[in-house]
């Protein structure tokens, strides 16, 4: 497919993606007496799954997310569709895989206007919408004739005098929320989306430290080295964490001042995960795997904790679901709420699916690093598509993974030295086209099993599962396009770069 009509033709081909079970109701239909819930939608920027006090970690404080879990549910292996902000929030808001939101799914380009999001579905149906901080970001959703951010209306006038570090946003995101609810109609529902930017980097180096953190308390994952400078690049992180959290636990006093928490369907979450080598950009664990909270009494069990398989493309039906709005066809996830109310779910997830394309203009040509996966219970397995590119953007500067961060920086300036070279090639290095990971032996995913006789029946098995769903499910790249290459970035392009370099344009080498 090589002409630009193709981009339009390229439609979801089979709902399949999360395989719950659902009823053919709606929440609000099972329940015909209940009041028509709020919904709020809180999104940390750049955080993975075991970052809150309620995974365990105890180098961070964070009653907030942990109130929410213990009143409600707490999800552990929770994914996001992709390891970048903007891909993975298109699919929060419409429901489907990046495969199937053409520009949106990939890294800071535009938003077509006629993928339906659950705001506006809302908005039909009586809400009031409404975001504060970070929305659908980054790109250009102006572009594609959209007349606001797919999240919704803005509402940043409030900003703060003092923040605890640098590196954290002078959004005040509660005040923001506040003016929100002030300007809607008495009794009328609302979808609000709480978008922190924190703890996306910068940091201010030191800034943990200085907060009374220990570099003792921390645990360094397996693909990074344990050292003072890693240690406290993660104290940092952990801080911005908390602070995200405060906000939320004011935003949640807000709602019980006004009588309406318990009407409130509040979902914590992240968009990726976390900034660092290894981690985010990357379809391994830490990447993908995310921190998940749902609270609303109506419809959800107190204190349980869920072990489905689940994805980021599954929040736009849940919410729906909760609103009693119908779930568009086209809309591949599907609803959890079914069975957190205390009955058996009636189905649960073999699988989730997730992939990559460009994250910023770090090759030659714009292209990006097409990637795709399948997650069962015991492995993750990664279909490389072009393993001939480098993973992380081409060297020396690697700019796939986010500069600013020490642990980066640290990595390349010690990439030689024989303790640290093998951290650096996980972080930098080409990767072989098929990767296999025993995730519950190997959750850092350090060990690639798929070169070993004894895996390869497993190998082959995932490979043609995955590329079976992504062909049903309308995948350009088995089909044998590369239009995501062509798709533009609204975004800084980088002059050391060779090839197609121009801003906000197609490339006509892709289409």
């Amino acid at each position: 497919m090589k002409n630009s009509t193709n981009r339009k033709k390229i439609t979801i081909l089979a709902g399949i993606g999360s395989l719950l079970l659902v009823s053919q109701l709606t929440a609000a239909e099972r329940d015909v007496n209940r009041k028509q819930p709020n919904i709020l939608v809180a999104i940390s920027d750049d955080q993975s799954w075991e970052h809150y006090g309620a995974y365990g970690c105890k180098t961070v404080k964070t009653p907030a997310f942990d109130r929410v879990a213990s009143e409600g549910a707490l999800f552990t292996r929770f994914f996001a569709a992709a390891p970048q902000c903007s891909p993975n929030r298109a699919s929060l808001l419409t429901g489907r895989h990046i495969w199937q939101n053409r520009e949106a799914g990939t890294h800071s380009s535009s938003f077509p206007s006629e993928l339906a999001v659950y705001p506006d579905l809302l908005e039909q149906r009586g809400y009031t919408v409404g975001y504060t901080g970070k929305a659908w970001s980054p790109g250009n959703w102006k572009i594609s004739g959209r007349t606001r951010n797919p999240a919704g209306n803005a509402f940043n006038e409030r900003k703060l005098d003092t923040v605890p570090a640098t590196g954290i946003s002078k959004t005040d995101y509660a005040g923001n929320f506040e003016d929100f609810l002030k300007q809607k109609k008495t009794d009328q529902p609302f979808c609000f989306w709480y978008g922190g930017y924190e703890p996306h980097r910068d940091y201010e180096k030191g800034s943990g430290l200085k907060s009374g953190k220990a570099l003792a308390d921390v645990r360094v994952p397996p693909f990074l080295p344990d050292n003072e400078t890693v240690r406290t690049d993660l104290l940092d992180y952990l801080l911005e964490i908390e602070w995200f959290d405060s906000h939320l636990a004011k935003m949640m006093k807000l709602l019980e001042a006004h009588g309406e928490l318990d009407n409130t369907v509040i979902i914590v979450l992240s968009d990726n995960g976390m900034p660092f080598p290894h981690a985010k950009a990357n379809l391994y664990e830490h990447g993908v795997r995310l921190p998940l909270a749902i609270r609303y009494p109506p419809a959800v069990r107190a204190g349980q904790q869920v072990k489905n398989l689940l994805s980021c493309v599954d929040i736009a039906p849940t919410i729906l679901d909760a609103a009693g709005v119908k779930i568009p066809t086209e809309m591949t996830g599907r609803s959890v709420l079914p069975g957190l109310n205390g009955s058996e779910a009636k189905g649960i997830n073999d699988c989730v699916l997730f992939g990559r394309e460009r994250h910023t203009h770090a090759r030659p040509d714009n292209v990006g690093y097409p990637s795709r996966a399948i997650r069962t219970d015991q492995y993750l397995y990664i279909w490389n598509m072009k393993p001939d590119r480098w993973p992380v953007g081409n060297p020396p500067s690697f700019r796939d993974t986010d500069d600013g961060g020490w642990t980066k920086d640290y990595l390349l300036e010690h990439q030689k030295e024989e303790l640290i070279a093998p951290y650096f090639q996980m972080a930098f290095g080409l990767r072989a086209g098929d990767e296999l990971f025993d995730v519950g032996k190997d959750p850092g995913c350090v060990v690639n099993l798929a070169g070993q006789p004894a895996h390869a029946k497993t190998v082959a098995e995932l490979r043609t599962r995955l590329r079976e769903l992504l062909r049903q499910q309308g995948d350009p790249r088995v089909l044998g396009s590369e239009i995501f290459d062509s798709y533009p970035r609204y975004n800084t392009m980088r002059k050391e770069l060779s090839g197609f370099k121009e801003s906000g344009k197609y490339n006509p080498a892709f289409k």
